[in-house]
Formats: C-alpha cells, sequence, structure tokens
C-alpha cells in the first residue's frame, strides 16, 4: 500500500547492503555559536559518521511566547528563561548554515539539518538539502509535512510518541503531496530516554505494519542500545553527540561525546560485518579448523589384517581427516584391509 515510499538500504546515499547510515546529531548543542558547530563537524568526520545534522529554525515561527520548557530542559538549563527565550539563545542565524555546509563538504562528510518550521523548510531546499529528517514533533504537523513532501526528496521520518494510526496519516500526507522514499525511525522522546521505554522490538512492528525501511533515533545515555538497535537491522541510525557533556545546554547530558561517538560509530560496524548473508555455511576462516576439531575413525587398539572391525577396537578422535564418524554402522563389520596401531586412522 506504500510501496511508492519504499526506500531500500541501496537507496540511502547509495549505502550497499546491511551499511548502517550513521547520523551525527549536532542539534543545538552548538549553543548557537558557529565555530562550536565547526568544530562539530570535524569531530563528526573524526569518529567515523555519515552525516552530521543540526537543528535549523526561526524560534518565533516554532515556540508561542506562552509554551513552557519541557522538564529535562528545566533541569538542564533553568526555569527562568522561557522555552522560546532558550530556542533564540542557542539557534544559529540562517546565514551561518551556508558556512557549516561548506565546512562539511571541505572536512567530506556529508551535511543534513532538521528544519523546525516552514521558513527554515524552504530555506534549507534553497541551501539544496536533498534529504530530510523530520523530528517526532512535526509528525502531525498537516502544512509541515506537505511542504517537506513537495520537495519529492527522501525523508527520514522519526516516530517518537506516536501511535501506529499517527504514523499512517503522516505517511499518508507525505504520499499525497509527492514525496520520496521514506524511512522511518523508531525513538523514544525523552532525553536521556529509560532504558525500559526504549522498546527496540517496535522496530520490527513498523517493518511489518508499513513495509518500509526501519532504523533508530537513540536517547538513551551510553551506546549499548544503537549497538542492539544495528543488531535488528536498523538501516538508520541517529545519535546526539557533543564537544563537552559538561557544556551548559538542553540536550548535552544526553549526548555522547566525540570518542564515545566514534566507539560506537566502531562497534556498529562490527555488527554490520558480523550479521553475515544469512547462509548457513562454514566460514573461509572457519575452513581449517575442521580437521582439527572434529573426529575420524581410528583403531582404539592393534588391529590384525582380515580382522573385523567391532566396537570394541575402534574408536573416534582427533584429527578429523580420515573416515567420518557419521560411517559408523557402514564401517562395522568389515575386514580390515590391513594391520592397524592404536589410533591410526581406519581405512576400508
Amino acid at each position: 500500500m506504500l510501496q511508492s515510499l519504499f526506500l531500500n538500504r541501496r537507496e540511502i546515499r547509495g549505502r550497499i547492503m546491511n551499511k548502517v547510515l550513521i547520523i551525527a546529531e549536532a542539534g543545538v548543542n552548538h549553543n548557537g555559536d558557529l565555530k562550536t558547530a565547526l568544530k562539530m563537524v570535524e569531530a563528526a568526520k573524526e569518529a567515523g559518521a555519515d552525516i552530521v545534522k543540526f537543528q535549523t529554525a526561526k524560534p518565533e515561527e516554532v515556540i508561542s511566547r506562552f509554551a513552557e520548557k519541557a522538564e529535562y530542559q528545566k533541569q538542564t538549563t533553568g526555569a527562568e528563561e522561557s522555552q522560546l527565550e532558550m530556542c533564540r539563545r542557542i539557534h544559529l542565524g540562517f546565514e551561518d548554515y551556508y558556512v557549516l555546509k561548506e565546512h562539511c563538504e571541505k572536512t567530506g562528510i556529508r551535511f543534513l539539518s532538521t528544519p523546525f518550521d516552514l521558513p527554515s523548510i524552504r530555506f534549507l531546499d534553497g541551501l539544496g538539502l536533498k534529504l530530510w529528517k523530520i523530528p517526532s514533533g512535526e509528525i502531525n504537523n498537516y502544512p509541515y509535512l506537505k511542504e517537506i513532501a513537495k520537495t519529492g526528496d527522501p525523508i527520514i521520518l522519526s516516530t517518537g510518541m506516536c501511535t501506529l494510526d499517527e504514523i499512517r496519516e503522516a505517511l499518508k500526507v507525505l504520499k499525497d503531496f509527492g514525496a520520496g522514499p521514506v524511512t522511518l525511525l523508531h525513538c523514544t522522546t525523552e532525553y536521556p530516554a529509560p532504558f525500559s521505554d526504549v522498546n527496540l522490538n517496535a522496530m520490527d512492528t513498523l517493518r511489518q505494519e508499513f513495509d518500509l525501511p526501519v532504523g533508530y533515533s537513540d536517547h538513551t545515555n551510553g551506546i549499548a542500545v544503537s549497538i542492539a538497535a544495528a543488531a535488528k537491522g536498523a538501516v538508520v541510525l541517529e545519535k546526539h553527540f557533543t564537544l563537552d557533556r559538561n557544556m551548559e545546554g538542553p540536550d548535552h547530558k544526553a549526548s555522547l561525546e566525540p570518542a564515545e561517538l566514534k566507539e560506537m560509530v566502531t562497534a556498529v560496524r562490527q555488527v554490520e560485518a558480523a550479521l553475515g548473508t544469512g547462509e548457513k555455511k562454514p566460514a573461509a576462516s572457519e575452513m581449517k579448523n575442521i580437521p582439527i576439531a572434529r573426529k575420524s575413525i581410528v583403531a582404539r587398539k592393534a588391529i590384525r589384517k582380515g580382522e573385523l572391525f567391532t566396537e570394541e577396537n575402534m574408536t573416534t578422535k582427533r584429527p578429523g581427516d580420515g573416515i567420518s564418524p557419521m560411517r559408523w554402522e557402514e564401517v562395522l563389520g568389515q575386514r580390515a584391509v590391513r594391520d592397524f596401531t592404536e589410533d591410526e586412522l581406519i581405512e576400508v
């Protein structure tokens, strides 16, 4: 039903099968400072991420002056200023994104930024963004979904706080207005997200329900859940990072530092290699160990030529380059073709 939105692993930036697209989420962890944002680009590249992602917004278009901060924002930045005042302080201006995008190109990492309002969508479209990340909070924002869908570009859609019906409605809007292929991200919208609320098995539900590729946006502490999501077949992984978790700002406490991000990327790449093709056969590295680890039929004691092979004069021992013990019944009762000494491989 939603096949036109299907985005397989080969279609995400041409990634090879089983290759996870790793998004290092810088978000607003630059605290509105362009120099810090530029350093984050370099840190994401050094960690091995495929994409470094920021957040683009005109705060007045996103937040009313009556909107309260989330509890985690109050805990990390205080309750004195409003959510609008906080966002004004920590967001970059549109002009900064020209510099950021150019720096990404020079550094060799893909630039991405999530828009939070219509002017930001139009600005990023003009900047040449060809992949869109829709955050969980915008999944029921009809004008927003329509505006992004009209670009016809691929979309990564986060589904935190969502029911299946809400996801279904959002996908319909995207399809109706010409969206490109869609990838869904399972997500728990809390910072940090409790492990008990992660519910990684919902990734399977999303795949079954919508027949779309599924990834994971990780807001938990540490890297364990991202690694588990990769093992469950996530095609995209998104993880917040910061240059220093002790910096002031709403998202730093739930973010990885650069060394941790690099550790996560390394672990995910190891999981990719370990997942393999699914075909059950001896691996190339195993072949040399078959004769060492397996057994053959050997003489339990000296056997004279012409003597019958019996349970008493045969046994199984390593190495495994003789007659397989699976032929035991076939060998029993045959006559020895020659003399055999103890432990010698039986021949028939």
